[in-house]
């Protein structure tokens, strides 16, 4: 990779740089919410998970769920973070509708996760390195719901009190294509430590978008931050619209003001939702029903060593393995892909370096071209990795044709049987006998003797026209490296 151009906004005065940060809220996975025994379960009727701790019943006291905690230190292990061996919950006390006890449990002067570092490859630009700020354990609100009556809105308190880890990054990002691979590597790691499924479409991770604006070489400028962002397109969206909007103001004469806003997707623009609080402004202190959090080494040691193997070494690894640089990067990029690789590969007698390359281009050309044009993903596909691996050692083996292989895919897709009786059933192994193919080539060569002597006289390019004319004669089934063979010795 290259250094692209850096990113600015082409003003009416000049040209203006961006600075990012982004405020990551993921969902951690857990059967239990952070304080409460009330389940997590998404798409559950409204308000059916709320337990008396959640609806901040008098006498109600939190317990702290062991897994959330476990959940946050391996994600940030897995980020090569700074973990706190001693932390602290704090409350953040302010009044919203979906919030019953009126303040929220937070840890914002002692995290569990301290300093860490995300490498980030940006589209047609060099790798970065974008610091972490912290990672902290926090509650999740309820939601209101305000177009189920014209007049008043409900409150769902279902999402109130599961557990998120708040991922701060450093504003180090200055493109809306650097946040956009931010956001990206950011929920494959969490992906494939397990500690949040990523879904920011059910809004179990989403982002808060800071963004300033400055002239080259100038110090910051006054940023704000558009909330609850739900997908990587409109995290990038945002960043382009805030910019520009930020640029026009200040060139108009106007002030940035430190504020909240909302991104709306329809009309790819931003819109003030509050002026932003500061941290005295939530009165913030520690929580007294909660004791500071203190980890063991034991606990530390066992995190450690439940941590996968993340992307970015299973890319090199495939890569030394012979996988292309694409091919390995598109596989890792999502640990559900990742996963059938490995199926597909472990489904081959053969080892791990010699079925690597073959396999990667058979999963990215024809299974993902397959699942493409059926509208399904990898988790739905019709053809196991099991099957796969079969359909590829029948290519290893000479068994059949890469044109063959084609067919026998094409079958497996409609009918979900395997390769092997696909092949027995339907006659469909490659022939290597040379006696059958020079046999057909004889009969070829003297239907086009025209064809044969301009050959021989040094038109080298109609070698191609004999081995399709083999192939066709031969219904796909003749081996092309002995048709190749036989050619060359009976053309001369």
């Amino acid at each position: 990779m290259t250094d692209a151009s850096p990113y600015t906004v082409k003003g009416a005065t000049g040209d203006w740089e961006v600075v990012i940060g982004l405020e990551v809220h993921a969902q951690i996975t857990s059967q239990a919410k952070l304080f409460s025994g009330a389940s997590t379960a998404f798409g559950s009727e409204p308000n059916a998970n709320v337990s008396l701790v959640d609806a901040a019943m008098p006498g109600m006291l939190p317990t702290l769920n062991a897994e959330c905690v476990r959940q946050a230190v391996r994600t940030g292990m897995a980020l090569g973070a700074q973990i706190n061996r001693r932390s602290q919950f704090d409350r953040k006390n302010y009044f919203y509708a979906d919030l019953p006890q009126g303040y929220q449990i937070s840890q914002l002067y002692h995290p569990i996760v301290g300093e860490g570092v995300l490498e980030i490859e940006p589209a047609d630009a060099a790798p970065k390195q974008i610091g972490i700020e912290r990672i902290h354990i926090e509650q999740d609100a309820g939601k209101l719901i305000h177009d189920q009556h014209p007049t008043q809105s409900y409150v769902d308190l279902n999402r109130s009190g599961v557990a998120l880890m708040e991922i701060v990054s450093k504003p180090d990002m200055t493109s809306p294509e650097e946040a956009g691979a931010y956001v990206k590597k950011l929920r494959s790691i969490l992906r494939y430590v397990g500690s949040c499924d990523g879904n920011m479409d059910q809004g179990s991770m989403r982002a808060d978008v800071n963004v300033s604006v400055r002239r080259p070489g100038e110090g910051l400028g006054t940023r704000t931050e558009t909330k609850n962002v739900n997908s990587v397109r409109f995290v990038m969206a945002a960043i382009e619209h805030e910019a520009r909007r930020q640029v026009a103001l200040i060139e108009e004469g106007g002030t940035v003001v430190q504020e909240t806003r909302l991104f709306d997707p329809d009309r790819g623009v931003t819109r003030s939702m509050r002026s932003k609080e500061d941290a005295h402004d939530y009165r913030y202190f520690p929580d007294p029903d909660l004791l500071p959090l203190e980890l063991s080494e034991e606990f530390l040691s066992e995190c450690k060593a439940s941590l996968p193997e993340l992307p970015d070494a299973k890319r090199a690894r495939y890569v030394a393995a012979g996988v292309p640089v694409y091919n390995a990067a598109v596989i890792t990029a999502d640990v559900e892909t990742a996963r059938w690789f490995e199926a597909l590969v472990a489904a081959s007698p053969k080892s791990f370096e010699a079925i690597a390359k073959p396999a990667s281009n058979w999963l990215i050309s024809d299974l993902f071209g397959a699942l493409n044009r059926l509208g399904r993903d990898i988790a739905d596909s019709p053809v196991s990795p099991r099957q796969g691996g079969e359909l590829l050692s029948l290519v290893a083996d000479g068994t059949l044709s890469g044109s063959l292989a084609k067919q026998v895919f094409e079958i497996m897709l409609e009918t979900g049987e395997d390769a092997g009786a696909i092949v027995e059933a339907r006659g469909l192994k490659q022939t290597s006998d040379t006696g059958a193919i020079e046999a057909v080539v004889a009969g070829i060569m003297a239907a086009n003797a025209d064809k044969v002597a301009d050959y021989r006289g040094g038109k080298d390019k109609l070698f191609g026209f004999f081995v399709g004319q083999t192939m066709k004669a031969m219904g796909g089934k003749a081996n092309p490296g002995v048709v190749n063979d036989v050619l060359k010795t009976m053309l001369g």
